[in-house]
């Protein structure tokens, strides 16, 4: 067996065991998290601040990818799509909303926690639940600009009488590669800078003063360690794959065919872990300023005493 053989091979045991293992993971982990989370911000949790806004608009985003993974799980685990190019397009379009609308939304979320650490003056300002409302309504806008002309590119594919939905990177190289690295430079590299900044700049603030180990601190010494794991962690390694995917493509014949299937395997392997953010997002929640631990333990006791009336947590 040649090497490229056996790279066809672990690829394709990728693409049958690994890809629907880890879809099925974020399908029952990110729906019951999120729709939880939800719940409980809707319900106990109040009065809402910005960051509140943006939590649950995260959550919402989280949910509505984790509703498309049903599709990919039966995709890959047939080898066969059957639903049409337009759901095939739809399907892959949520992956990307859910990555790059979570990318602008934990931005926001480090911005703002910069402004209340940082320049505390200005905290009850930038708590407002104006400005959380017109952060989220500009994340929905400027995520929807930048995903929509992928709507355009993403295709079906038919080989040996089966029908492969493509995903983003594996189509036309040469219509992809421009809006590809579009896309990582102003969805990924531009957030990333930002966020290394406002968070760094937390941390250095949070380490001054008498007070460095009280809770408040701690937690959001730990909120902005967890912002910069999932940048790093999740979104880097889809992006420095995807673009050496992309760009493998484009050369041709100039890269060997094993060079291109290991490449290719690599990419596929990150993808999952780019939709592995959603788990990070429900540790969030619980670091973000809100009681959610007692909202939860309050929420239980609603339920175990059928009680009708609604207990209220409010924030900090």
């Amino acid at each position: 067996m040649t090497t490229s053989e056996k790279c066809t091979l672990v690829e394709d045991y990728i693409k049958k065991f690994y890809l629907p293992a880890m879809y099925l993971l974020i399908l029952i982990v990110g729906l019951a998290g999120n729709a939880t989370a939800i719940i409980i911000y809707l319900v106990k949790l109040r009065p809402w601040k910005s960051s509140s806004i943006i939590i649950v608009n995260l959550a919402v985003t989280d949910l509505l990818y984790t509703l498309s993974m049903p599709f990919l799980v039966h995709f890959y685990i047939t080898g066969n799509w059957t639903l049409g190019e337009l759901m095939c397009r739809f399907v892959r379009f949520c992956f990307h909303f859910n990555l790059y609308g979570s990318i602008l939304f934990l931005t926001c979320l480090s911005v703002f926690r910069y402004v209340v650490v940082v320049h505390p003056l200005r905290a009850a300002q930038v708590q407002r639940k104006c400005w959380g409302l017109l952060a989220c309504l500009g994340v929905w806008v400027i995520t929807l600009v930048e995903i929509s002309p992928m709507l355009t590119m993403i295709t079906t594919e038919q080989t040996n009488n089966t029908t492969l939905c493509l995903d983003f990177a594996s189509n036309n190289p040469s219509q992809i590669w421009w809006y590809s690295w579009l896309l990582t430079v102003l969805g990924y590299v531009v957030p990333l800078v930002v966020v290394f900044w406002s968070c760094t700049s937390i941390m250095h603030a949070l380490a001054q003063g008498a007070n460095v180990g009280r809770p408040s601190r701690v937690r959001a010494r730990r909120l902005s360690m967890l912002i910069l794991v999932v940048f790093v962690v999740c979104f880097l390694p889809y992006h420095m794959l995807r673009a050496l995917r992309v760009n493998s493509l484009r050369a041709g014949s100039a890269v060997a065919c094993w060079e291109k299937c290991a490449i290719n395997t690599a990419y596929t392997v990150s993808r999952p872990l780019a939709g592995l953010n959603t788990f990070f997002n429900l540790a969030l929640f619980t670091l973000a300023g809100d009681r959610v631990h007692q909202a939860v333990h309050s929420l239980m006791r609603t339920r175990v005493h059928s009680s009708s009336s609604v207990a209220v947590i409010y924030g900090d």
